[in-house]
This record gives C-alpha cells, structure tokens and sequence, in this order.
C-alpha cells in the first residue's frame, strides 16, 4: 500500500517577520487562501485518500495544523517532541508506517514546496513509486531554472529507462551548494538537477539504511517503535528523541546509500523558503511592485509590501521587502533577503524572545 508522509515541523526563519515559532509558514497563507500546508495536502488528495495521509509536525504545531485539515484522521498525525532534522523526522514516521503495513511504500514529500504543474507532480509520483518498487531508493531532481547557490545538486549517472514518459537515471553523486562558477557549470551540463527533498522508498528500504548508515538513531527508532500503541509510548519518545542527534537524510542516508535513483523533472517548483521566493510566485503591478495587503504609494517600484492589518504607505523607494506585521517590522533591500535569517540569529542571541 502507499502512503504520504507530510514534513511539517519547520519554523521559516527566512520569512520572519510573518513566519514565527508559534506561527510557522507551512501554517500561513502565502499564495491565495490556502496554507502552505493544506496546498501540499490538495496536491495529494487525488493519489492518496485522507487516511493514508501522515504528517509529521512539532507538539506545538499539531494542534493548528489538525484544524486546517480536518480530513485527516488525528491520529495520522506523528508528532515530534522537537525537531531533530529530517532523518529523524522521516525515522519517526517510519517505524508508524511499519508497524500498519509491513510492506508500505512510503512518498515523502514537505509542506514548503510550492508547485503550479501538480498533474505532472501527481505523474512523477506515479512514476517514482514504480522505481521504488525495484528496491530503489527515489528521489526527485527539479530541472534547473538557473544556477542557484542556495541549492544542492544531484548528477545523473547511467540510464535506467523512461518509466511512465519521465527519464530515470542512478544518481552519480550528490553535490553541496556550489559556488557560482561551478552552479553554471553544472546547470550548463545537463546532467544535474536540484536536490528537491521529496523521496519515495519501501519502508523496508529506508529501514535498512538506517540501520547500516545511522545506527545508534537506529537504536533509538527500534526502542521507541517497542511501545508503539502503549500507554508506554509518550514517555518513551520524551525521554530519547532530545538525545538523538540532529541529521539532515541527505547527510544521514542518501549520500551514502547504494542504488539511489533520480527522477528529473520541470513541474513549476519552487521551495518557499524566504521573501525572494515568493518574488517569483506573486503577481507585480505595472511598477514592479507586490502588494499584499492595504497600501499607498507614490513612486514606489520593484517592492514586496505585505502588510497584516495596518496601511501602509511608501514614497520613492525602489527594490524594497516590507513585511509589516502586529508587532514588528521588515524593511530590506530584495538583493538582502537572505539575511533576515541573520536577523533571526540576532534577535535569539539578544534574547528578544517574544519577536521570534
């Protein structure tokens, strides 16, 4: 059987000031009137019925995300103690999976990715299960649209045919971020795509490269899965998950996995990670300009205004992210974006706690 597992345990530092501890971004409406996460949850929908839907979240989380999607059994949401990284995340969710079918086949995917072709996506995932099948572990390569430093790249290795009209290869290597020369080179080569971060695996597979690659998580995963379904079960995971050591999958597992597949792919993705994500999502005016919310402005070009509940109004400012929210305010140059996870960084190290 087939199953959707849903990270969703992020905080969004790079869209401070909207996206915050108690207000993460997959819990916001970005684009529309959805959230991010009832948008990765409508993509499945037609593939995967409400209960075989899970999401993996944060405890402080959970709550606000079960009222968004009401259609999902609560018990289909695992919740996490903290966030360790998405090894463990996808561990978690795992060892639920194994103990309801043994022979589950498992798609991960987040509830940060923006994707406007999702009957492509749905036909990938279609795609990417029958890889699976074989025993490989899947991931999907988004094409790339430029050479991108904030990225990590998969390189193409030997073919291993079309399956369902999409090109399939083993992966070669996996790459960090790149500086730029070697981004273009890359992207310039037709072999690389961006690593997107959505996977689909046998449970059986994943629980094999944990056990080889990390085995003291593995440990761990085998002593919390012990008391799946007892009154054990709560305090079990209390105690070890803030002792198990935070891991990204693609450090954990997926550099060092044997036959490890790549499925490329053009679907109009885009990771909703910051304010210059959205640059390229949103629709502008005739001056450039985004404009979220009540606004003013008088030759004002080329900016992202998002406001909450108050007007606001702009005079002769160009190339300007202005994200006005209850109690705080951005204000940005867009080339500087990036750095409002910085800004984070210093509030934390300042200990102006109640803005984060």
């Amino acid at each position: 059987m087939y199953y959707a597992v849903i990270m969703a345990g992020g905080s969004g530092t790079r869209l401070w000031p909207l996206s915050r501890q108690r207000r993460p971004k997959q819990a916001l409406k970005l684009i529309g009137q959805r959230t991010m996460f009832q948008h990765a949850v409508d993509r499945i929908l037609p593939l995967f019925p409400p209960d075989r839907i899970f999401v993996v979240t944060r405890h402080e989380h959970a709550a606000m995300l079960m009222a968004q999607m009401s259609e999902l059994p609560a018990e289909n949401f695992i919740v996490e103690p903290e966030g360790r990284g998405t090894a463990p995340a996808i561990g978690l969710a795992a060892i639920h999976l194994r103990q309801k079918d043994s022979d589950a086949m498992m798609v991960v995917l987040t509830a940060d990715h923006f994707i406007t072709d999702t009957e492509c996506f749905r036909q990938v995932l279609v795609a990417a299960a029958q890889v699976a099948a074989d025993g490989h572990l899947v991931t999907l390569g988004i094409k790339p649209t430029s050479p991108s430093t904030g990225f990590g790249y998969i390189h193409h290795g030997s073919s291993l045919g079309i399956v369902n009209n999409f090109p399939t290869f083993r992966v070669e290597r996996f790459v960090e971020k790149p500086d730029l020369e070697t981004a273009t080179q890359m992207v310039d080569s037709g072999e690389y795509s961006w690593n997107g971060g959505m996977f689909i695996w046998r449970v059986k597979r994943i629980w094999e490269e944990f056990e080889r690659q990390m085995p003291q998580f593995f440990a761990q995963l085998v002593e919390v899965a012990a008391t799946l379904k007892t009154p054990q079960y709560e305090a079990t995971i209390s105690r070890i998950w803030p002792r198990v050591t935070k891991q990204t999958i693609d450090y954990g597992v997926m550099e060092g996995a044997d036959d490890v597949a790549v499925i490329p792919v053009d679907m109009g993705w885009t990771d909703v990670g910051s304010w210059g994500s959205l640059l390229t999502l949103l629709p502008a005016d005739g001056d450039g300009n985004i404009l979220i919310g009540s606004h003013v402005g008088i030759d004002t070009h080329d900016t992202l205004v998002f406001g909450d509940k108050r007007l606001i109004a702009t005079i002769g400012v160009q190339g300007l992210v202005i994200v006005d929210t209850d109690d705080a305010v951005l204000v940005c140059p867009k080339e500087r974006e990036q750095a409002v996870r910085e800004m984070v960084d210093k509030l934390k190290q300042g200990g102006f706690n109640q803005w984060l």
